[in-house]
């Protein structure tokens, strides 16, 4: 039985997915992740700081060794922003080469979009109608215009939650005219966007993974409900609902946060800009249907490999 590995190497997490099976019908085995924060104290500086780099280095070893260990025949290793961006990117993939034999892959915003998007379809929840996917990872995010046969526009922004906290979320809670001046931020950055969204009307939108996954979690927590993630690959939102807990989020502080069990650790930070941003495209898309797909990069990645 084929057995594969898909790495993703993120700005903030490193994830590991090791499945058995066809491209119909497959087990996962391993789907582990690592909060490397690799951007930590150099996002938007474009260099990897030295304790963030070894933390990446030791988690490429324990894939490593996990690989190894359940005799995987295929691997792919992707790497996104933080390495695309950073001065010493290429000095990591080589140690990692070196020190694992594992060969990174470092992607531009093109095809992240590109396997974001066939992992979400893979996932299911795409229509016939036009669904903007939204991707919001540490580095950049993803706009991607689809429906279920293609995408129809697609661009990542290096606007992603580490490089907008570095930027705008100094004080915690974050005060009122930062969340003014973000706002103005992204208004500006987004106009491709806005412009895209001019020729083709959107009837819904999908977070895949990362973030949304908190909102979910949240959500369900406060109705007495766990939600299993590994188990729920799609999760319609009410979206009155959905903007009720980014508000609590956005005026949490930190330690409110840290004690949120259905926030993992690495986003505690993280998820009020991500928070805001997500705000941001709903009020200025207007649409009432908002989803969440467990599916992202990696399961698209895996898509790829397994056609």
């Amino acid at each position: 039985m084929e057995k594969c590995a898909v790495m993703d190497l993120g700005t903030n997490t490193f994830h590991l997915l090791i499945v058995e099976g066809t491209s119909n019908s497959f087990t996962e085995i391993v789907h582990e992740q690592q909060p490397v924060k690799l951007g930590e104290g150099g996002i938007n500086r474009g260099f990897i700081q030295t304790a963030a780099y070894q933390r990446g280095i030791e988690c490429m070893k324990r894939y490593s060794r996990l690989i190894n260990d359940y005799g995987v025949n295929q691997i792919r290793c992707i790497a996104t922003s933080a390495l695309r961006n950073a001065a010493n990117g290429q000095d990591f993939v080589n140690d990692v080469k070196k020190q694992t034999g594992i060969s990174v892959e470092i992607i531009d915003g093109n095809a992240e979009a590109e396997y974001i998007y066939k992992g979400v379809r893979a996932g299911g929840g795409l229509s016939a109608q036009n669904t903007l996917i939204v991707d919001i990872g540490g580095g950049s995010v993803e706009f991607i215009i689809c429906d279920d046969k293609e995408i129809k526009w697609k661009q990542s922004f290096e606007i992603g939650a580490a490089r907008l906290m570095d930027s705008f979320h100094r004080h915690d809670p974050i005060p009122g005219d930062s969340i003014t001046a973000l706002n103005f931020y992204l208004d500006d950055t987004l106009t491709p966007l806005f412009g895209a969204l001019k020729n083709y009307s959107v009837h819904s939108i999908i977070g895949s993974s990362g973030v949304f996954e908190s909102y979910a979690a949240i959500i369900e927590a406060d109705k007495g409900r766990s939600i299993d993630l590994k188990k729920t690959k799609y999760y319609e939102f009410d979206k009155a609902i959905l903007l009720s807990v980014i508000e609590r989020i956005v005026l949490s502080n930190h330690q409110q946060r840290l004690d949120n069990p259905n926030i993992i650790p690495v986003r505690v930070d993280m998820i009020v800009t991500a928070s805001l941003l997500t705000r941001f495209i709903i009020e200025k898309i207007g649409v009432e249907e908002i989803a969440m797909s467990a599916h992202s990069l990696k399961e698209g990645v895996l898509a790829d490999m397994m056609n």
